[in-house]
């Protein structure tokens, strides 16, 4: 196996050889393990840990720890490690994604990092794409980790606070992405330290790694509160939508997925509600609501990007096309799908916490991956992750056949196609895959095999129950299988007696997606392990993926069109014609990707610096919040007495000040016409004087530690009100982000300018809120005696409270 390396590994000799020995040794070290009892292999966890304690690296134990592992799994659950299993298994521990072909046994390969990184105590979180594989890989290979004395964790959604602590404690936790990006979220709502689930961000192993740090980073994970103002509107919206002409009343631009107002369209709506201008800042909520209903109207499908199921809007992934169970649009545009489809209007979410998954998964000390499709993206891992591809040799030599597109100009033609393909197949014996992009087209498609008399299961959202059943008889004997893309990852199809010598499984692509990768996914569900198989895509000129391609290019190719007599298209030539259209639109999305990125950027660093300063306050006693507070109360004072004096003499302001500042300051006997006539400086001394009585008086209090828990919350509270203000606030900037391209100035530059300039807002929110709320809170509690201040002494004598 090993001599094939070079042909298949496509990265530097240094790294082949470097490979190549450390399999030799790992291998040469299998005979002294298979001698040690099960108790002294579990013993080795406290042998490595000792090395560690005394010096050790990871790279020091590691060809022994692989070898420990793969003898563990050969007693626990029948499965020795391939040689190119270890190879993947020095990948991942290196920090990099192995590119492994479906049916490789990347499962198994974790295996090996996972303890290795585990030894730390520090945690390892194994990510998976969706939950049915979060517990099926921490069943089966969590029995590996524990035979070797290790803690394993299951982390998903509906789960208690407790059990997800319990989860994150363990030494090896599996789970998905999201649910570990939203628990990061949550920790960083908690009002104590206790309630915070998460113990840190060290080493995560990612399985389908450009699944979920590629296709899932489009969308950012938002943690919403409710709001149900304006639900009644969307009804409202809706039913004028309906009734709007495309191209008359608004445009579309599929390859952006964006839909705009026209003119025409704009008026019908301020006819509708009686208003001049519907752009207006007075009409922003009313703009709001259109512009959702415009999108659900045009843009989102039904079976295609939703369900309805127990008259709920139910998402589906589109790129593993489950459901996903408590999800919603956000930003209204759930609430305008469930007007349009005439149910009961949920409440608005309003944006609490947010981060993107790039921005998520940038956390970790060490970031791995493997997945049978990276190789497409290997400029983006190393640009958004600095993740470096390394291709991995298969076990066995790769049998199947993957066959050229046919390209038809009608979709009634390749349907047509499709049916007789599968008639033909069937007849032969040969089990048939065929793999749809959506509900809708699975169910379509249904129908026409169901005409032509050929019995089939269908396996998509809808079905998601019967998914284990569905499976597991897709590769016997004249089985016909229609799925959705949840038959494209991590499904296993076993091939049925007498189906090897027919020619194994076949798979049919009804449509290109828009990322290569995940037409790599599909064929993969063939010929693995050696097996013998097949696959081509049958498609057409007006499947989905043509409509995001530029208009006037799909015209000038579609005029030169030629035909056979089942719509065939001959010439140009269609294969190139479609691998042009994909790749554009890959990078397409993936510059979409990037100008997230850029934008979301900004509002991490912003998010950093206000997670901090919530840790901060978490971390201090009763006593010291009064410390914290004087920082706050500082700072503020100051920026209130520098504006009221600006350079601008004529603006100066000491009235404002007094009026200001009276909020704050409790015995203070500073008036109008003592500072009036003042310069700024003399009224600063004044003003900073009265600070520092203020100071000692907040300093009196300290010793309370129920008013210091009060001040606690106060803070958080002030810190979260404004941060869920902020991001609403940033929300609008960057969805007018794009208007600015057509000015002369960078966009990003802009943002920057503007993002900054609100986070100083903020800052100055949260300053004045805490120092303002909680001196109101005090006056509202306590009754004040007159106190003076005794100056030698530096005190209050008789103040009362």
């Amino acid at each position: 196996m090993i001599t094939r390396v070079k042909d298949l590994f496509n990265d530097s000799s240094k790294d082949l050889k470097k490979l190549q020995k450390q399999v030799a040794q790992v291998n040469k070290l299998e005979a002294k393990y298979e001698k040690f009892t099960d108790d002294e292999l579990k013993n080795m966890k406290n042998k490595f840990q000792e090395k560690l304690a005394g010096g050790k690296t990871l790279l020091d134990i590691q060809l022994d720890a692989f070898a420990v592992v793969r003898e563990a799994a050969k007693r626990v659950i029948g499965l020795r490690h391939y040689d190119v299993q270890l190879i993947g298994g020095f990948v991942l521990n290196d920090g990099s994604i192995a590119q492994m072909n479906t049916g490789e046994g990347k499962t198994l390969v974790s295996t090996l990092p996972s303890y290795l990184h585990a030894l730390e105590g520090k945690g390892v979180h194994v990510i998976t794409a969706n939950e049915y594989l979060a517990r099926r890989d921490k069943e089966l290979m969590g029995q590996i980790h524990e035979f070797l004395g290790l803690t394993v964790g299951l982390n998903i959604s509906q789960m208690q606070p407790e059990e997800k602590m319990t989860a994150y404690q363990a030494d090896i936790t599996y789970g998905t992405g999201t649910e570990f990006g939203f628990d990061f979220l949550r920790d960083n709502m908690v009002s104590d330290l206790e309630s915070k689930v998460q113990r840190g961000h060290y080493y995560a192993i990612v399985d389908e790694v450009d699944s979920i740090l590629i296709d899932e980073a489009k969308t950012p994970l938002i943690i919403a509160n409710k709001n149900s103002e304006g639900a009644e509107l969307f009804y409202i919206t809706a039913d004028i939508l309906s009734k709007f002409v495309k191209d008359e009343d608004y445009e579309v631009f599929n390859e952006s997925k964006q839909a705009f107002l026209l003119d025409k369209g704009a008026a019908k709506i301020e006819a509708a509600f009686g208003i001049d201008n519907l752009y207006d800042a007075d009409h922003q909520e009313l703009l709001h609501h259109i512009m959702q209903s415009l999108r659900a109207q045009v843009l989102m499908r039904r079976d295609v990007d939703y369900i309805v199921k127990d008259g709920k809007i139910v998402i589906i992934d589109g790129f593993t096309g489950r459901m996903m169970e408590g999800r919603t649009f956000s930003d209204g545009l759930h609430q305008a799908i469930e007007a349009k489809e005439g149910l009961e209007i949920s409440e608005e979410n309003e944006t609490q916490a947010t981060i993107t998954i790039q921005n998520y998964f940038r956390l970790y000390g060490t970031l791995a991956g493997m997945t049978g499709s990276a190789t497409p993206s290997k400029t983006e891992f190393w640009e958004t992750y600095h993740l470096k591809v390394i291709t991995i040799p298969t076990n066995k030599e790769i049998q199947r056949i993957d066959m050229e597109d046919l390209v038809y100009q009608k979709a009634e033609d390749k349907v047509k196609k499709i049916v007789s393909e599968v008639q033909r197949l069937n007849k032969e014996g040969r089990p048939v895959l065929i793999g749809t992009t959506s509900i809708a087209q699975s169910e379509d498609l249904s129908e026409h095999l169901e005409k032509a008399g050929i019995k089939h299961q269908i396996l998509n959202a809808k079905t998601e129950e019967d998914e284990a059943k569905v499976i597991s008889m897709a590769g016997q004997k004249g089985q016909v299988m229609l799925a959705t893309n949840m038959a494209g990852r991590g499904t296993d199809i076993m091939l049925g007696e007498g189906v090897r010598e027919s020619g194994g499984l076949h798979i049919i692509g009804t449509e290109r997606h828009e990322s290569n990768r995940i037409d790599m996914q599909l064929r993969g569900r063939s010929g693995r392990q050696g097996d013998p198989g097949s696959t081509q895509f049958i498609i057409s000129l007006e499947d989905d993926l043509f409509t995001y391609y530029d208009e006037e290019e799909k015209e000038k190719f579609e005029k030169k069109v030629k035909t056979d007599e089942t719509g065939l298209v001959l010439s140009p030539d269609p294969v190139k014609y479609v691998k042009k259209v994909q790749e554009t639109i890959e990078n397409m999305f993936y510059s979409s990707r990037s100008h997230l990125l850029k934008l979301e950027n900004v509002m991490d660093e912003q998010s950093k610096v206000v997670y901090s300063m919530r840790d901060r306050i978490l971390t201090l006693s009763p006593e010291e919040m009064f410390e914290e507070l004087l920082e706050y109360m500082e700072r503020y004072v100051r920026f209130v007495i520098e504006g009221a004096y600006p350079e601008d003499a004529s603006a100066w302001n000491p009235k404002g000040l007094l009026e200001t500042l009276s909020v704050v300051f409790i015995h203070s006997e500073v008036t109008l016409e003592g500072i009036a006539d003042l310069e700024p400086s003399e009224t600063e001394e004044i003003m900073l004087a009265e600070l520092d009585k203020l100071k000692k008086f907040v300093l009196s209090m300290k010793e309370d530690e129920i008013l210091g828990g009060q001040l606690k919350q106060f803070m958080l509270q002030q810190i979260d009100y404004n941060w869920i203000q902020h991001l609403t606030i940033m929300n609008q900037i960057k969805d007018g982000i794009q208007l600015r391209s057509y000015s002369q100035e960078d966009p990003y530059i802009l943002f920057e300018k503007e993002a900054l300039h609100e986070f100083n807002g903020l800052m100055l929110n949260i300053e004045s809120g805490i120092t303002v709320s909680f001196m109101e809170f005090v006056k509202s509690q306590f009754e004040f005696e007159e106190v003076a201040a005794d100056e030698e002494e530096g005190e209050f004598e008789d103040g009362t409270f």
